[in-house]
């Protein structure tokens, strides 16, 4: 009778055996907690089951019930006998099944779609739309925009100008016909007044100082020989803007030869720019600080003929600490005691240009081009309106557009705006405008790798080109900058990274988009920055890259009458659909709904983030050079001006999301100490030396933007080396032993 109380468990879970106790039943509020209770340490400890095993174990368990049922009802001895033959083998085919796992059919586990069809690696990436503050929407205030009419009817002929050089004006620079500034400045310049010029930028100054010049210096009589050496001085701030310049006066002077243009800028050879002064340079543009070098070492050159200094970009050139080196030109200037005609430009006028002015020159005239200006004034800078001061002229042609993206992602939105511009649409310059010149480095050689891969796939859907990226920064050799220079500007599409070194005054033809991706320092380097684009009246646009935090730079441009149209980040991000390399898990199709487009957008953005810092991860020396980037920036971040630290502070930013921006999955260590602290300071510690340190010095903001960016435009003196020094020192010490001796 032992049979008839036979219990088999068949179910996955252990046989358990239980004693037979005099507990009293449990209530039915009992029970419900219990199974409560079990569920939930069955979810916290088991492993999720597929689905394949959750219906085997529904049939067991149905197999298990309907044998208990059979079992429960009397039968008789010969049912019993053969209910135990098939329950011996069902207990044989469960052992031979648990023997043999592999013959139980399972559903095999599917790779992730988003990395087999690329052969990527899966990586965990956190994700980019998590954690983001919330976007605001741009209102960017009412603003009356100044304006400037840029051409007139007016032509050179009317200027009674040499013949020859109208012909080479229309021949050679194809230009028949005044810009407002030119009309209002040659006139002024060739009477022989001093004068303060403010126009917007790409409105033709250059032309305007240029023209005067020629037409003075190849009518004096006697004829100008090159051994009376300088009589135009032209300072610039930048060694492209002075090339610029030099080539612009190489064309005017075709016609007379006898004139001798040159130019004199940091990173050239000394000895060969010295050959040079000695021969006879009539036209001399040259930046401050190699201009000053010459003047205190090179014995060959004199002013003792100037008649001209012209100073373009002159705020820029105060700004970044230039008004030492000025001054020495000016006393060098000033010892002659000749009559001289001083003229100052720039797009935007500054306190210490009206300084400057109020020093150099004798009653200029200010002349500035803006409706409600019509006739030149003739005034000094410190009189002019402080409402025309406050205000900028933008080029009319120009439209401008801010879009608002959270740290994070940054370095994706960048990436997606570039391959819209210059891969999927065609004959696009872009200029990107960046902090620092590590970082110009870094996004280089990131896009350079990540960007110009070509698809694995041989068919495209869309028509596409190659991207062509260039660099240009203070930290380039001379050689460098140059051929750079010369090929963005001869090129039809590419894409330049560079710090505010081309800013000023370059006349890079054909530019289509200025992107800033680091705010500038202050409205009137905006107006610098987006000046390279929509140059004489052609068409240009310009792209400025504010944080949530950063929203207020809206307003501050609005108070000098810039007004700017929001473009949308789901729209920059929505190019990401056309490339097919980075495609995400799900297969998208245009029939389905804008939420699943989103999520594919989204998914195609963390696919390129994930392969931004897959290569930033891939060695050592691409994540040092990813962390020193995301330093540099860090520094630069802290040199905003006073007035504008409420909107860009270092405490507002989130370091972490600020990595991500620069391919970094977590912020380094150590980042607050290595922004304030200068590594030049670290030589003592590690000599060991306990001498105390003096406490740093406190720098203005002005002082601290123009450490930061002295590098950008140095005048080429470098000083000596240590091993030269040593020399010297050595060679002193043996003279003074000799004498003694003797």
């Amino acid at each position: 009778m032992a049979d008839d109380v036979l219990m088999l468990n068949i179910s996955s879970d252990p046989v358990k055996f239980h004693k037979k106790t005099n507990r009293r039943p449990l209530s039915s509020a009992e029970k419900w907690a219990q199974k409560k209770w079990e569920s939930k340490r069955k979810a916290v400890f088991e492993p999720q089951e597929s689905s394949t095993s959750k219906q085997r174990k529904i049939n067991q368990t149905g197999q298990q019930h309907a044998h208990k049922q059979k079992l429960q009802t009397p039968k008789s001895p010969s049912q019993r006998s053969n209910n135990r033959d098939t329950e011996e083998n069902e207990d044989q085919r469960e052992k031979s099944a648990a023997k043999s796992p592999s013959k139980v059919k399972t559903s095999p586990k599917k790779a992730p779609e988003e990395h087999g069809d690329h052969g990527r690696p899966f990586i965990k990436t956190s994700s980019l739309f998590r954690n983001n503050p919330e976007i605001p929407d741009v209102l960017s205030p009412a603003v009356n925009q100044v304006k400037e009419k840029v051409f007139t009817s007016n032509t050179f002929e009317e200027l009674n100008l040499h013949p020859h050089l109208v012909a080479t004006l229309h021949k050679v620079l194809n230009v028949t016909s005044m810009t407002s500034v030119q009309k209002k400045t040659i006139p002024v310049l060739m009477s022989g007044k001093d004068a303060v010029v403010r126009s917007q930028t790409g409105s033709g100054k250059t032309l305007a100082y240029g023209i005067p010049v020629v037409q003075f210096l190849q009518a004096m009589q006697p004829k100008v020989k090159r051994s009376d050496g300088p009589l135009a001085v032209v300072i610039v701030p930048t060694r492209e803007l002075a090339l610029q310049s030099f080539q612009m006066f190489q064309k005017l002077l075709k016609p007379f030869t006898w004139i001798v243009p040159g130019v004199l800028m940091g990173g050239e050879k000394r000895k060969a720019e010295k050959a040079r002064l000695r021969k006879g340079i009539n036209v001399l543009i040259s930046t401050p600080g190699r201009l000053v070098d010459h003047i205190k070492n090179t014995l060959s050159i004199a002013f003792s003929a100037v008649r001209w200094l012209i100073l373009d970009e002159a705020d820029r050139t105060l700004d970044l600490g230039f008004e030492k080196d000025l001054t020495v030109i000016l006393n060098a200037l000033n010892v002659t005691g000749l009559a001289r005609q001083n003229v100052l430009l720039s797009a935007t006028l500054t306190e210490g240009l009206s300084r400057l002015a109020s020093i150099s020159m004798k009653e200029p005239v200010s002349i500035h081009v803006s409706e409600g200006s019509e006739d030149t004034v003739e005034a000094c800078p410190q009189a002019a309106p402080q409402a025309l001061s406050d205000s900028y002229a933008m080029p009319e042609r120009l439209q401008q557009h801010v879009v608002v993206v959270p740290s994070k992602l940054h370095l994706v939105c960048l990436a997606a705006f570039i391959l819209a511009k210059c891969k999927f649409e065609q004959r696009q310059k872009l200029i990107v405008f960046i902090s620092s010149c590590e970082a110009v480095e870094f996004l280089l050689t990131l896009f350079t790798a990540v960007l110009c891969v070509k698809p694995s796939t041989a068919s495209t859907k869309h028509t596409s080109t190659s991207l062509n990226f260039y660099r240009l920064h203070g930290n380039m050799r001379q050689e460098e900058r140059t051929e750079v220079f010369q090929e963005f500007s001869q090129c039809k599409t590419g894409i330049l990274l560079c710090t505010d070194v081309a800013a000023r005054g370059l006349d890079l033809p054909q530019v289509t988009w200025i992107v800033q991706y680091n705010p500038p320092v202050s409205a009137a380097e905006y107006v610098h920055r987006v000046g390279r684009t929509a140059r004489i009246g052609a068409q240009g646009s310009s792209l400025l890259f504010l944080t949530p935090s950063e929203m207020a730079f809206v307003d501050v441009l609005a108070n000098h009458n810039i007004s700017l149209s929001e473009m949308k980040m789901e729209d920059i991000l929505a190019t990401l659909m056309k490339d097919e390399r980075f495609k995400g898990r799900g297969k998208w199709d245009s029939k389905r709904s804008a939420t699943a487009f989103e999520q594919e957008v989204r998914e195609r953005a963390t696919v390129l983030q994930t392969d931004f810092e897959n290569y930033v991860h891939a060695n050592n020396e691409s994540l040092q050079t990813a962390k020193s980037a995301l330093q540099s920036f860090l520094r630069a971040y802290t040199t905003y001006p006073s007035s504008l630290k409420h909107i860009f502070h270092i405490r507002s930013l989130h370091l972490g999301h600020a990595a991500k921006s620069f391919g970094l999955r977590d912020a380094p260590q150590g980042l607050g100490s290595s922004i304030t602290t200068n590594p030049a300071n670290s030589k003592d510690s590690k000599k060991g030396k306990d001498k105390a340190k003096r406490p740093p010095k406190k720098l203005t903001a002005k002082e601290r933007v123009s450490n930061l960016m002295r590098s950008e435009y140095l005048s080429g003196i470098d000083g000596e080396s240590k091993s030269k020094k040593k020399r010297k020192k050595n060679k002193g010490q043996a003279e003074e032993e000799q004498s003694t001796a003797a």
